[in-house]
C-alpha cells in the first residue's frame, strides 16, 4: 500500500515539476514572443487605460485625452492642433506616434523608468504610473506670429534663442489637426489616407524635414569662410569681379538680378545679393576650404535630434569649380533645412559660436516633479568671433539698406539676409523665398531671436519674388512677437 502511495506520490511530484518547467518557458522563455505577438492586445489595452501625460507650451497643455468607453479607453486631443502639429506631432492608437510625442512616448505614456523613485519598480509590480509631462521650448506668441505670417502658403519658419539653443518657434504650413489621427475606426483611416494624398503635404515638417536650395542666405556661410580663411580680408574693398561672371572651366555666364554688382566689394555683395562677387569668393576660398566653412555650419550632419531627427542639410563634398561656384551662392546641390538656415542665423548673432538647437525643456511627473532637463549645449564654433561682428555689421546693412528693408523694426537693431533660390527642371520652378535674420533689443547685450523663413509659393509674379518681398515681412513679425 505504501509503494502505492510513493508512486502517485511521485508521479504527482513529476506533474508540478512539468507544471513548474511549462510556466518558466511561458513566463520568461516565450514572454517576448507572446508579448509582441499582435493578436495580443493587452499592452494596447495597458498603454491606452490611463490618460497620457500632456505637451506643453508656456507651461499650459497644448493636449489631452478623451474617454473614448472603448476597449482602448483614452484618445489624444490637441488644442490649437494645426498651429502645433510640427512641434507636437501626432498620437494616434492605429498609426503609432511622431515627433515629441514619439521621442517623448516613454515620459507621456508612463513607461519611463525615471517616472518612478525606484527604477523597475512598477516593472516588478507590473503597475505604470500616470503619464508624465513633457515641457518644449516654444513661445506660444512667437509660433502663432509665424503661422499668421505663412497663412496657408507652403513654407516655414524656425525660430531659436541664439545663446542657448532653445526653439522658439516650429511653423510648417499648410499644417493639419492631428486630432483626426487619434482614434481607430474608418474616420483615422479615411483620414490618414486623404492626408497622405494631399499634393500639398500638410504632413510634411518643412521646418525639420524638407531640405531647399538655401539660394542667397547661404552667402553669409561663403561670407565667414573667406574671412577665417583671409581671403577677404577687407570687406569694402573692390572684389574685380565682372558681371556677368563666367564660371570657371564653361562658357556659361553667371548673371545678377542686382544692379550695380561690377567690381563690387563684399560688403555691398552682402547687401544687395550680387551673386558674381560671392560665386567669385567661394571659388578662391577653395573647396576644402568651403566644405569645412559649411561643415562648421552644421552642414552634412545626419545626426541632430531635438530630440526629433532633423534632415541632413548637404554641402558637396567633390565638385568641379564651376559648381563650387553655384554652390557658393546656396545653389547647384546645396540644400538646408530651415532649422539649418536658422542655425546659420544664430551662429552669427552668438558670435561665432553653433548653438545645438533643443525643444524640449524638461519632462516632469504628472504632478511636477522633474524627471529629466535639457541643458544647453554647443555644436562648436561656426566662426571666429570676429567674422562674426563682421558679419552682423554686414547683416544689418541688408536690413538698413539693402534687400532686407522689409525687416526693420524701430529702435532694433536687426540684421538679415535675403535669398531667391531656383530650382525645378531647367530653374522653370516657382523660386522660393527665403529670410534669414536675428534681432537684438535696444539695450541688450546680446541677440534674443534668430529666424529662418521659406516661402515656396510666394504670390507674386516670378520677376518680383524675392526672399525680401515674400519671406522678410514674416520674418520682422517672427522677431518683434521675440522680442515683445
Amino acid at each position: 500500500m505504501i509503494r502505492y502511495i510513493r508512486w502517485s506520490a511521485g508521479f504527482c511530484a513529476l506533474l508540478l515539476a512539468a507544471l513548474w518547467v511549462n510556466a518558466v518557458r511561458v513566463q520568461v522563455t516565450e514572454a517576448g514572443a507572446l508579448d509582441g505577438n499582435p493578436a495580443n492586445k493587452r499592452a494596447s489595452i495597458a498603454r491606452y487605460a490611463k490618460p497620457r501625460g500632456d505637451i506643453l507650451v508656456d507651461g499650459a497643455p497644448v493636449t489631452g485625452s478623451r474617454d473614448s468607453g472603448q476597449l482602448l479607453r483614452f484618445e489624444r486631443t490637441y488644442r490649437n492642433g494645426p498651429l502645433y502639429a510640427p512641434v507636437t506631432g501626432f498620437a494616434s492608437q492605429v498609426y503609432g506616434t511622431s515627433f515629441v510625442e514619439r521621442a517623448e512616448d516613454a515620459v507621456l505614456s508612463g513607461t519611463d523608468p525615471g517616472l518612478s523613485l525606484i527604477p523597475l519598480w512598477n516593472d516588478v509590480l507590473r503597475r505604470r504610473p500616470p503619464g508624465g509631462n513633457a515641457a518644449t521650448t516654444v513661445r506660444a506668441s512667437v509660433q502663432r506670429a509665424a503661422y499668421a505670417g505663412l497663412a496657408g502658403r507652403r513654407g516655414a519658419v524656425a525660430a531659436l534663442e541664439p545663446a542657448s539653443g532653445r526653439i522658439l518657434a516650429l511653423v510648417s504650413s499648410p499644417s493639419y489637426d492631428p486630432a483626426e489621427l487619434s482614434g481607430t475606426g474608418a474616420a483615422v483611416r479615411a483620414a490618414w489616407a486623404r492626408l497622405n494624398a494631399d499634393p500639398a503635404k500638410p504632413m510634411l515638417n518643412r521646418a525639420l524635414r524638407e531640405t531647399y536650395p538655401p539660394g542667397s542666405t547661404f552667402k553669409i556661410v561663403t561670407a565667414a569662410a573667406a574671412l577665417d580663411a583671409g581671403v577677404v580680408t577687407d570687406v569694402d574693398a573692390p572684389t574685380d569681379t565682372p558681371d556677368p561672371y563666367l564660371l570657371p572651366g564653361t562658357r556659361t555666364a553667371l548673371p545678377n538680378a542686382a544692379k550695380g554688382c561690377e567690381d563690387a566689394s563684399m560688403a555691398e555683395a552682402v547687401r544687395w545679393s550680387c551673386n558674381t562677387v560671392m560665386a567669385k569668393i567661394g571659388v578662391r576660398v577653395g573647396l576644402r576650404g568651403m566644405v569645412a566653412a559649411a561643415e562648421r555650419f552644421g552642414f552634412n550632419d545626419a545626426g541632430l535630434r531635438v530630440p526629433s531627427w532633423v534632415s541632413r542639410s548637404g554641402f558637396d563634398t567633390d565638385m568641379s569649380a564651376d559648381q563650387l561656384a553655384l554652390s557658393s551662392i546656396g545653389q547647384f546641390n546645396t540644400k538646408a533645412t530651415p532649422l539649418q538656415m536658422a542655425m546659420v542665423a544664430a551662429a552669427v548673432a552668438n558670435g561665432g559660436e553653433l548653438p545645438y538647437p533643443y525643444l524640449v525643456e524638461r519632462t516632469t511627473e504628472d504632478d511636477g516633479g522633474p524627471v529629466r532637463r535639457t541643458f544647453r549645449r554647443s555644436l562648436g564654433r561656426a566662426m571666429n568671433p570676429a567674422t562674426a561682428l563682421r558679419l552682423q555689421r554686414l547683416m544689418v546693412q541688408v536690413v538698413e539698406d539693402g534687400t532686407g528693408r522689409n525687416a526693420a523694426l524701430p529702435g532694433v537693431e536687426v540684421g538679415g539676409k535675403t535669398g531667391t533660390a531656383q530650382h525645378g527642371l531647367g530653374n522653370a520652378g516657382t523660386p522660393y523665398a527665403w529670410f534669414i535674420a536675428w534681432a537684438r533689443a535696444a539695450g541688450a547685450a546680446q541677440p534674443a531671436v534668430a529666424v529662418a523663413v521659406v516661402v515656396e509659393d510666394a504670390a507674386a509674379d516670378r520677376g518680383a519674388i524675392s526672399g525680401g518681398g515674400s519671406a522678410a515681412p514674416i520674418a520682422r513679425a517672427v522677431l518683434q512677437a521675440a522680442l515683445r
